[in-house]
């Protein structure tokens, strides 16, 4: 793949960021560029299967230190004085060549799995999590079902823990799985009578079982199956969390992924707006190159505010998240802001580029070319860990109150 100028260095101003942010984003964007763009249009546009989970790369952040990253030092991370920050310019950072990898391997691993083990009670998270920052298990976070994903009600949701001896019993089915396809343990939102309990549990066992990974429009890394729990066995010291809180425990995780998904969004508006506008330097159309046409002039110009935008949102609603522990309201425009973004500029970015923005491979010359990868991942970004119709909501329950919203 080859290396564009990225003109975020000359139109993004990182002067307001803690000098161990910078650090991080220079540490993330060397192993991003040694590790995942060699492999990037192969990870982009392999198909999923159950024999393409990208263990190679997986293996490297670990290897790395990239999990670190978000964690204290009592268990091995690097405690860091603001590590949401860190952990959302570590997305962006990974994102820039896949999109898909940062949201598996980072967004899933890191933050939904992660961030829930962080503060879960110590016999779990003394344990589990130092053995998540060495890369020894792959984990999953599974709150959707067949019937329920944005409304995480008692009432929506059918996967039922029972109380027995020593434990809980697991019957249900949890869809849209990201990483179970090779995952060993799933913190699984379970309803326990009137209210809902996070459970981790052994995905080894008897009675839980994964189907082949689905086969999905774009984001093939992030390798997402159905798992399905067949009394399913969880001992009593594997509630994450208080029973009956498994609620909160889901939320506050999502919350810190939602901004993750907005440093995504960035992360790929980024990389098709570097793209179209080294091409429209050099292609020419009746006579002269696209750049010198107004029409991209005024387009381009203006998503290049809207990109740094997007950006100062999600570092603002990460920065908010360090220092006052709570961000949910800018945490819902992070995401709508990156999502959009990158859905608008990837679309916008194929236009101008015209057969060489649609082209995946052109077989004449061994070319591969990036935006069609990067239009089909950036959907996503819209849908998952809270529909931005959700998250437009939750602005306007700022704005109004529960009185006026619900």
């Amino acid at each position: 793949m080859t290396t564009i100028k990225r003109r975020s260095d000359e139109l993004f101003n990182d002067i307001y960021l803690p000098e161990e942010t910078l650090k991080i984003r220079q540490e993330v964007r060397e192993f991003a560029e040694a590790v995942i763009r060699p492999v990037a249009h192969q990870l982009n546009t392999t198909p999923e299967s159950a024999d393409n989970f990208a263990r190679e790369q997986f293996d490297a952040m670990a290897k790395a230190g990239l999990y670190e990253i978000p964690y204290p030092k009592d268990v091995g991370g690097r405690g860091l004085e603001f590590p949401t920050l860190a952990i959302m310019t570590t997305l962006e950072e990974l994102g820039y060549y896949s999109a898909s990898l940062a949201s598996a391997f980072y967004d899933g691993q890191a933050i939904l799995v992660g961030k829930t083990l962080d503060g879960a009670q110590p016999a779990i998270r003394d344990k589990f999590l130092p053995m998540l920052i060495k890369g020894e298990f792959v984990g999953c976070f599974a709150t959707s079902e067949p019937g329920a994903s944005t409304d995480l009600s008692a009432g929506s949701m059918e996967t039922t823990a029972e109380k027995v001896d020593g434990g809980y019993r697991i019957n249900g089915v949890k869809r849209w799985i990201t990483n179970s396809p090779a995952g060993d343990y799933i913190l699984t939102l379970c309803k326990t009578g009137d209210t809902l309990t996070m459970l981790m549990v052994d995905m080894k066992q008897d009675g839980v079982s994964v189907s082949a990974p689905d086969l999905k429009m774009g984001n093939h890394v992030q390798q997402t199956a159905d798992v399905s729990f067949v009394n399913a066995f969880a001992a009593d010291d594997r509630v994450v969390g208080a029973v009956g809180g498994g609620l909160r425990t889901a939320i506050k995780a999502l919350v810190q992924g939602r901004m993750g998904i907005g440093a995504i969004g960035c992360a790929m508006a980024q990389r098709a707006f570097d793209f179209s506008t080294d091409y429209m330097t050099k292609r020419k159309v009746f006579g002269q190159e696209l750049a010198r046409f107004q029409h991209w002039q005024y387009k381009f110009a203006e998503y290049a505010m809207q990109i740094e935008s997007a950006r100062n949102l999600y570092q603002k609603a990460a920065l908010l998240h360090d220092k006052k522990g709570i961000a949910d309201t800018e945490a819902a425009m992070a995401k709508l802001a990156g999502s959009r973004v990158a859905c608008d500029i990837a679309r916008d970015a194929i236009q101008v580029c015209g057969a060489y923005g649609f082209v995946k491979t052109l077989s004449g010359t061994g070319q591969d070319f990036p935006l069609e990868a990067i239009y089909r991942d950036a959907k996503i970004g819209e849908i998952y860990e809270g529909a931005n119709e959700i998250q437009t909501w939750v602005i306007a329950r700022r704005i109004f109150g529960r009185e006026y919203t619900g």
